[in-house]
């Protein structure tokens, strides 16, 4: 067996207080689960803040999972994080649009192309919760869930150690 080669997601939203939060200790935890401690997650929002925390519904959404968020802490995209990326991931055309202005279009792929497409045919987005109630952040969380795990079933073979 070689060595793992170091391999590095990062989430994107927009504040980075709801969404790509919720999207790290999701995805830590299935990284975690099959044994891929050589992935490294992190997030970022295209109009966030530096040092703001996770948002009251990311964190009740997560803690009801049996995760915990107290710990976030929020940041801007940056090119130095698209750049340490491998794989990223924006929630919407709008983060993907964000994403490829600082250079990573060939290293990012919206959250939702990994499921079915949406009727129209487009590619399946994860809505804002931010300012909602405690049901919308929970649906979100679902979805972002079920997205990730989609990710790392049809990208397991370049993931995988």
């Amino acid at each position: 067996m070689g060595e793992r080669v170091p391999f590095n997601v990062l989430f994107v939203c927009t504040g980075n207080t709801c969404r790509s939060p919720m999207a790290v200790v999701i995805a830590r935890r299935a990284f975690q689960e099959r044994g891929w401690d050589h992935v490294s997650v992190r997030s970022a929002g295209t109009s966030a803040y530096q040092g703001g925390g996770a948002s009251g519904g990311a964190l009740r959404a997560a803690f009801a999972a049996g995760l915990d968020l107290e710990a976030h802490v929020s940041q801007p995209l940056s090119v130095e994080m698209v750049e340490w990326a491998n794989l990223i991931l924006p929630m919407s055309p709008t983060h993907m649009h964000d994403v490829s202005d600082l250079g990573g279009a060939e290293k990012a792929a919206q959250l939702g192309s990994f499921v079915p497409e949406a009727e129209d045919g487009a590619v399946p987005t994860v809505p804002d919760p931010f300012g909602g109630s405690d049901e919308e952040y929970t649906r979100t969380y679902e979805r972002i869930a079920t997205m990730v795990e989609e990710m790392l079933i049809r990208l397991q073979s370049t993931i995988a150690p």
